[in-house]
């Protein structure tokens, strides 16, 4: 995703000379082509990130149209005074985007995991949220930023993500879910790079005669409100899924909206990682493991709610 990201903002940046790449001391080599192209538009920030967000709403404040780059933890934690009122608080339309989001740097430690970020964030007035799944979705949200007037947070892979989408998403825009695959009995709900395990899922579960919908939701904040009210008009069973804590993200965003909209014959099933460290070194796949955020531990927890 994040090869996918340098090449999408490289052509990007070719076409519009507002945008400007601001990089938390990561990613040179990965942006030697955008130096070539726009040597003017990269500026290496160093390890001071709360210093770039200050940079970057300078810069939004001057016309130009600012993309934070690094380490998802880094960019969000380090920064979120700056965020909260340099940007948000003036509605400046820079592009924050973290790469390795929630356990895909799983093998660095705790201070590199990022399960939390989508909850902070998405509570802040005039930012968007975006949880891309895939290579293909990164392009055409990042390409959907700048169009937008306010701050937009991007959270996406690291490397080595599967593709779900096999061609271009010329219609995919900020805050539009996508239905992949057609069900009867239940629908997951799935933001960002657990959809291919969502997928891996519905699978199993269509073997055992149950079928599920699968709809990618790469926009957590404005929710694709049209969608979820016919998900939950039409099935028993929704159930979010996502590579983030189940305080405050996606899943609580789904039953926030719910509270105020009540599908009294739906109920709503929320995975995702619980509200608790990774305190163990390992990589992404046994992170997962561990939070049971695999594919037979994910359909095991549908079908006893199914069976209740």
């Amino acid at each position: 995703m994040r090869n996918a990201f340098a090449k999408a903002i490289t052509e990007l940046a070719v076409a519009d000379e507002r945008i400007v790449l601001l990089s938390g001391d990561i990613g040179n080599r990965l942006f030697d082509e955008f130096k070539e192209r726009c040597p003017d538009r990269f500026h290496n920030c160093g390890v001071a990130e709360a210093n770039m967000i200050g940079v970057a709403a300078g810069l939004a404040l001057c016309g130009f149209r600012p993309v934070c780059y690094t380490i998802a933890p880094f960019v969000t934690y380090r920064c979120i005074e700056q965020i909260r009122v340099d940007l948000c608080y003036h509605n400046l339309p820079v592009t924050i985007v973290g790469t390795g989001a929630g356990l895909a740097y799983a093998s660095l430690g705790a201070t590199h995991h990022s399960c939390e970020e989508v909850g902070m964030l998405r509570l802040l007035p005039e930012m968007t949220v975006l949880t891309p799944a895939d290579a293909v979705e990164v392009r055409a949200l990042l390409a959907d930023c700048f169009k937008l007037t306010g701050p937009a947070y991007m959270r996406i892979g690291k490397k080595g993500e599967p593709l779900v989408h096999p061609a271009p998403l010329a219609d995919l825009a900020i805050g539009q879910a996508r239905s992949l695959r057609p069900g009867t009995d239940l629908s997951l709900l799935v933001s960002g790079v657990l959809l291919p395990i969502a997928l891996q899922v519905a699978d199993t579960l269509a073997a055992c005669g149950i079928k599920a919908e699968v709809i990618s939701f790469p926009t957590v904040k404005p929710l694709d409100v049209q969608t979820l009210q016919r998900c939950f008009a039409a099935y028993p069973l929704v159930v979010t899924m996502e590579e983030h804590s189940v305080l405050g993200g996606f899943g609580s965003a789904v039953a926030e909206w719910l509270a105020d909209y009540p599908q009294p014959s739906s109920r709503l099933l929320r995975l995702g990682s619980p509200d608790q460290f990774y305190h163990e070194i390992g990589d992404q796949d046994e992170a997962r493991e561990h939070f049971g955020l695999t594919a037979p531990a994910i359909t095991q927890r549908i079908r006893t709610v199914l069976n209740r």
